[in-house]
């Protein structure tokens, strides 16, 4: 058992919880997951590890109530435990195998889009311990929905927060702010983007005509986590990939959005699965029980 010892609404539908969870912290680097479980017969949950303190053998976990189970999840309490807590898993950033003198001579820039604040996080915290500054772009679509800004502000060089409705911060979507700091003379060599899909989508589309160099996290489209399901799958570049252990990042110019997202939706119908095993055909993973 995996023995929850903070556990805390962020806003709205938005929940961090530090669990008790030692050989996961003592080897986890920034980008990678763990899968929980809140029972033996439980849902396997995909969570990106927003921050872990290895002394104490605490992992953060950050998630959205999106569902049934994840619903259940946000009436944890501190003094409860998780049936099961595995990782780490996925591939650590890219930025984590980089020299640090190399990083030094980087302007880096951050994009974090909603929820995709928690995994942009323990990137830019990694970069700053190591003296390292990297610009931020926080988005949400009202301040209310905004999370960890406190925790950002101390880690990041550069912090811009912007809100679709104007109600904090900049006022519009992080691809216009990217647009002015360009515009302002800001030179990026490259560009972490982590959030929803369609963000990723269009902040990949703006990067590719600034010509700077831009990485994505797909955590959004994992479901089971191991590369057993193949809900994850991607084109990118031309290849078949799985989020969850080819990743979860990627050279955004590569990937093939369109076709993860249509993916996305029709892999939660039976319909939907079926239609996907039919177009695939040989290529088709069929890990996920529902295809034979």
């Amino acid at each position: 058992m995996y023995k929850i010892v903070k556990a805390k609404e962020l806003t709205t539908n938005i929940y961090l919880m530090d669990v008790e969870a030692p050989r996961v912290a003592k080897y986890c680097e920034p980008g990678q997951f763990v899968i929980v479980r809140m029972g033996e017969d439980g849902e396997r949950i995909p969570l990106t590890i927003c921050d872990y303190d290895r002394e104490a053998g605490i992992v953060t976990i950050v998630f959205q109530c999106v569902g049934a189970s994840t619903k259940r999840m946000a009436s944890l309490q501190e003094g409860d435990s998780f049936h099961d807590v595995v990782g780490p898993l996925g591939c650590p950033s890219d930025l984590t195998r980089e020299n640090p003198e190399t990083l030094r001579a980087k302007k880096i820039l951050f994009v974090a889009g909603g929820v995709g604040t928690a995994p942009v996080y323990p990137q830019v915290k990694w970069l700053h311990e190591r003296g390292i500054q990297a610009d931020v772009i926080m988005g949400s679509k009202t301040k209310d929905l905004l999370i960890l800004e406190k925790e950002m502000k101390a880690v990041a060089g550069n912090l811009y927060v912007t809100t679709d409705d104007g109600s904090y911060g900049r006022s519009g979507m992080v691809t216009q702010v990217i647009k002015d700091l360009v515009a302002e003379g800001h030179h990026y060599d490259v560009c972490i983007a982590i959030g929803p899909m369609i963000m990723m989508k269009f902040v990949c589309l703006m990067t590719r005509d600034l010509n700077i160099p831009t990485v994505v996290s797909l955590n959004p489209i994992m479901v089971d986590g191991t590369g057993m399901c193949g809900a994850c799958r991607v084109t990118v570049g031309g290849k078949i990939k799985f989020a969850c252990v080819d990743g979860p990042e990627f050279d955004g110019h590569q990937v093939n959005f369109d076709e993860a997202m249509r993916r996305q939706t029709m892999y939660r119908t039976e319909e939907g699965r079926a239609m996907l095993r039919l177009e695939e055909g040989g290529t088709h993973h069929g890990g996920c029980g529902y295809c034979e």
